[in-house]
């Protein structure tokens, strides 16, 4: 958080002496600047004093602001104080509510499963509730959003909702209290008695603790007996740079992470491994698909270029440039595109994603939904990799679909569906064709190795 911080502060000080000197030296252009400011004053007035229905200035001046912003490019934009508190809220991977998991069904709000040693948990909240009334105010019509945002609330606070079951002919209330909920960034289990699987949602302030906790623990359940670890990148939609960049540095003992360049020249940084490989040297396979972005192909790009890992899936979004958040005197924050990233071999995924060394598609039941997603060449003003070699195009754009609402933080893409397999704890998952293949890598791996040691 403080490299986020000081992120900030650096790119407040860029836009301000600098402005003025140039403003001073460029006489003509600062006439022609003040010219397009009045034009502006101009319409402004005119909307305020003819248009139909009268709208507030706060909200001309917010739609302005974010009209300049949106026109950069897919990823800046406006946020209002409210917005920029919720941003805040998720790249902190933590808030006051009750630890639920929710979706929309028919127009109610459904429980897809309570997280763990939560409020909700304790209270005995099953999958599959149906939340009917919230502090006894009907759902019904209620958006998924809005009705999360009445359950989250601060920490000692209580709260009462009321809940349908399928077997209960009544429905049940429960008054909870709320609690401080970290978001679970990193889940993680063991397949096929010797083999990690990790799987990250996101990246927050939480992943990193995660993704130590997880390997810890499967290094406990496992002992020597682990073969390798699957890390599941697959519809991670991207979140902080530097969290991206410590969850590579987990898995690598050297060498260049990624670097970021600036529109002048001189502003870029690189990000170096320290030493200590966490997973011990143990084969990786790292599994992406159309709506791993952003954060999510820093990391697969830095363990594919280092050889670390085999990536396994489909092309990733490719979304290869990096957001700043710059709070704006108590009124709110502007997100702006100050960078393109690009990976330890020097390759910007601007447009283009990461490639997989091994193209497995995924089940069809997933198929038809990964087909409708957009990748970030297919967005409006989206940036031009102008570094791609000679010859090289973006992949092809995928069937028309209605723009999704970026994800906050540092790094971010459009928020990616989820994915088909995300089902709640005693429901039956449809066969995960990806997972299976990348398992039987790891386990081929591990034969090879096997075999060589013997000879």
């Amino acid at each position: 958080m403080r490299k986020f911080l000081t992120s900030v502060a650096t790119v407040a000080l860029l836009f301000t002496a600098p402005a003025c000197a140039a403003a001073q030296s460029k006489q003509p252009a600062k006439s022609d600047t003040y010219k397009q400011l009045d034009l502006f004053v101009d319409v402004f007035e005119r909307v305020r004093s003819e248009y139909v229905e009268q709208v507030s200035d706060e909200e001309l001046i917010e739609a302005a602001i974010n009209g300049m912003l949106t026109s950069l490019d897919p990823h800046s934009s406006y946020l209002n104080r409210k917005n920029f508190t919720d941003m805040q809220v998720q790249t902190r991977g933590e808030f006051g509510g009750l630890g639920i998991e929710v979706t929309q069904e028919n127009g109610v709000v459904k429980v897809v499963s309570p997280i763990d040693d939560t409020p909700a948990y304790r209270a005995g909240i099953l999958p599959g509730d149906y939340i009917t009334h919230i502090n006894d105010e009907a759902v019904l019509g209620m958006s998924v959003s809005d009705a999360v945002e009445k359950m989250r609330g601060p920490a000692g606070t209580d709260i009462r909702i009321t809940v349908r079951r399928a077997e209960q002919a009544e429905p049940l209330q429960f008054t909870l209290t709320r609690a401080v909920i970290k978001v679970q960034s990193v889940r993680f289990r063991v397949e096929a008695e010797n083999i990690g699987y990790i799987r990250i949602s996101s990246f927050n302030e939480q992943t990193q603790p995660g993704l130590e906790k997880a390997i810890a623990k499967i290094e406990e359940q496992v002992g020597d007996k682990l073969v390798g670890y699957v890390i599941d990148l697959r519809n991670n939609p991207g979140g902080l740079l530097e969290q991206a960049i410590s969850v590579s540095d987990t898995f690598l003992e050297r060498g260049e992470i990624v670097s970021t360049r600036g529109r002048k020249n001189g502003t870029g940084e690189r990000y170096n491994a320290k030493s200590g490989d966490l997973a011990r040297g143990k084969p990786i396979v790292v599994l992406v698909n159309g709506g791993s972005a952003s954060a999510s192909e820093i990391v697969a790009g830095a363990l594919q270029d280092h050889h670390r890992a085999i990536i396994l899936g489909t092309q990733s979004f490719g979304k290869g440039s990096v957001q700043t958040i710059i709070p704006l005197q108590g009124q709110g924050a502007m997100r702006l595109t100050t960078a393109r990233y690009y990976t330890p071999s020097g390759r910007s995924i601007q447009q283009l994603g990461i490639s997989p060394d091994i193209e497995v598609q995924p089940a069809r039941l997933e198929e038809i939904q990964q087909g409708q997603r957009r990748r970030e060449a297919d967005l409006p003003h989206a940036l031009r990799n102008t570094d791609r070699p000679a010859g090289q195009q973006p992949a092809a754009p995928a069937a028309p679909q209605a723009p999704q609402a970026p994800a906050g933080g540092e790094v971010q893409a459009p928020a990616a569906p989820q994915p088909t397999t995300a089902q709640g704890p005693g429901q039956e998952q449809p066969f995960d064709y990806q997972l299976a293949r990348a398992v039987d890598l790891l386990r081929g791996v591990a034969l090879f190795a096997q075999g060589k040691s013997i000879n």
